[in-house]
């Protein structure tokens, strides 16, 4: 009975969910009430908030189930590839693929994510579950590789390629090339730069520059 009821549960959680992406995009985030949301699902406005306290913890649940969806799709690549250029490759497509059925909606719905004070914003308190499982995805891409680099500078790699692919998911945002396919472009024409500059960085001539870039990230940081 108790499993029974758990499962019940996160069926109407996922349904909750699928039905205020859709009218997100159908109507608009602003527009778009819990109640509105409760009655399109099917379920009373008590039972909707009993799931989701506010829109912005829907938001963050899309956040999240677009983080594993993501995880699940480099999952093959990260098992495969060793050299560090392929699986960030890999992992940057894999980003892209997973965002791309959600394109229109992303498009409208960036003004609320983009503006600073907002609990959407990707840098809020309130996004860092998922801001921490997509940099340690970064993580994995430099662990998981053959990456010898000087090891204060590696600590900080995985955090500056989340902020790269923020870079990329801005890009994605604009883009109204079919499929996107100008994002991919990105991809593949910026990966191959990032590894010269991360490879480079062991260099005699660079390691001075390293560890000042490393000092300048941990005191902003901080």
């Amino acid at each position: 009975m108790t499993e029974t009821k758990a499962v019940k549960s996160e069926q109407t959680r996922a349904l909750i969910v699928e039905t205020a992406l859709r009218l997100f995009r159908e109507r608009g985030y602003e527009a778009t009430t819990m109640r509105a949301i409760a009655k399109e699902a099917g379920v009373s406005v008590g039972n909707a908030y009993y799931y989701f306290g506010s829109k912005e913890e829907l938001i963050q649940a899309y956040y999240d189930e677009l983080q594993e969806e993501h995880v699940k799709a480099c999952r093959a690549v990260l098992d495969s590839e060793r050299d560090f250029a392929p699986r960030l490759l890999g992992v940057l497509k894999a980003r892209v693929d997973t965002m791309v059925p959600y394109h229109e909606f992303a498009g409208k719905f960036f003004k609320f994510a983009a503006e600073p004070t907002s609990p959407l914003n990707p840098f809020s308190a309130e996004s860092g579950p998922a801001r921490e499982a997509a940099v340690s995805i970064y993580r994995e891409v430099v662990d998981g590789s053959g990456l010898r680099i000087d090891p204060e500078f590696r600590k900080e790699l995985p955090e500056l390629l989340w902020l790269y692919s923020m870079g990329v998911v801005l890009y994605w945002v604009h883009d109204s090339s079919p499929g996107c396919r100008k994002t991919y472009l990105l991809v593949e024409r910026t990966v191959p730069l990032v590894n010269r500059m991360v490879s480079m960085s062991r260099l005699p001539g660079f390691k001075g520059v390293t560890r000042e870039l490393v000092g300048i990230i941990r005191e902003v940081r901080d």
